[in-house]
């Protein structure tokens, strides 16, 4: 009997034990500081990396009990990537919550090519206050909008995403090695927006960095597609860019940037190249090749003359 009762008490001593460390757990670390701090979820960070995060911030008194009760409450799920302003006068239950909406920032993925005109676009649906005279300021920056994911507050102004792209421009080129190259820095990068919207694998990007540089060499027309359609913009009627060069635009489309009617590197890029172009073009393979295309597989054929190169064309149908 007497080790019932002890059995029992003991149970109870347990379970009050338990309800009063759970309910200091989702307590406040401290109800009278209500000064907020930034809190930052990473893309692809767990609930278990998060709670630890939180405690080492002095956000939570105890990431065990934060990781059961978002995961008890269905939080988990909802938890989105971003920042957040939070406070350690919040409960755990008011952090969960705050953690699954009202992130202050947004994340916004650039892809490689990308011309100025897209990016506008893009920041166009995702950033409060965006206005059309980013569209003139995005465009002066053309080739240096590095392409990436971004974390962009949703209060920003131009000013601010374009220092914070151009600045992962800088830190990214800095770590090219350009020692080998005859170019400028702003060739290299316009040649690296040629190679990014004429190569389909990485794996051409170097050996089409080597034609062009060959092409230049030789005071041959560049011959590059791209080039025409960045001139041509934004197709009137279907609103796409990048649309395909029919026979007469190659004489047609008067531009500085139709490098069929021009000599040389166009004046200015035509795109936004990533790491891998501009380290193409500045380190390109050395070939014998003059002429390139893409049949209908999507497979590069490489040529050392035009006699070869129209034979590519017949053979492959194009």
């Amino acid at each position: 009997m007497k080790k019932l009762i002890i059995i029992t008490l003991l149970l109870i001593i347990v379970a009050l034990g338990s309800i009063l460390w759970w309910k200091n757990g989702v307590s406040p670390v401290n109800s009278a500081n209500k000064e907020s701090v930034i809190f930052v979820v990473q893309k692809g960070s767990g609930l278990k990396e998060i709670a630890s995060k939180l405690e080492m911030a002095g956000l939570i008194k105890n990431r065990v009990i934060f990781f059961l009760y978002t995961r008890l409450g269905k939080f988990e799920e909802k938890i989105q990537a971003g920042d957040f302003r939070l406070s350690p006068s919040m409960t755990a239950q008011e952090i969960a919550q705050n953690l699954t909406h009202g992130t202050l920032d947004i994340w916004i993925t650039i892809p490689e090519g990308k011309r100025a005109m897209e990016i506008a676009e893009t920041l166009k649906e995702k950033i409060p206050t965006y206005n059309s005279s980013w569209t003139n300021i995005l465009a002066l920056n053309e080739g240096y909008l590095f392409p990436d994911t971004y974390l962009i507050p949703k209060d920003a102004n131009i000013e601010m995403i374009i220092n914070l792209m151009k600045d992962n421009f800088d830190q990214k080129y800095s770590g090219i090695n350009t020692a080998n190259s005859k170019l400028t820095k702003s060739q290299i990068v316009i040649l690296a927006s040629l190679i990014e919207r004429e190569a389909i694998t990485d794996a051409e990007k170097s050996i089409i960095a080597g034609i062009l540089l060959n092409r230049l060499n030789a005071g041959m027309a560049l011959q590059v597609d791209s080039t025409i359609q960045y001139a041509k913009g934004q197709n009137a009627v279907n609103k796409k860019w990048w649309e395909p060069v029919i026979l007469e635009e190659y004489k047609s489309v008067i531009s500085d940037y139709n490098t069929y009617l021009f000599i040389g590197l166009p004046p200015g890029p035509i795109s936004n190249p990533g790491l891998k172009a501009l380290r193409a073009a500045a380190n390109s393979t050395d070939t014998n090749y003059l002429y390139y295309l893409h049949d209908k597989n999507r497979i590069i054929r490489y040529a050392k003359t035009l006699n070869e190169h129209n034979a590519n064309i017949e053979k492959y149908g194009l």
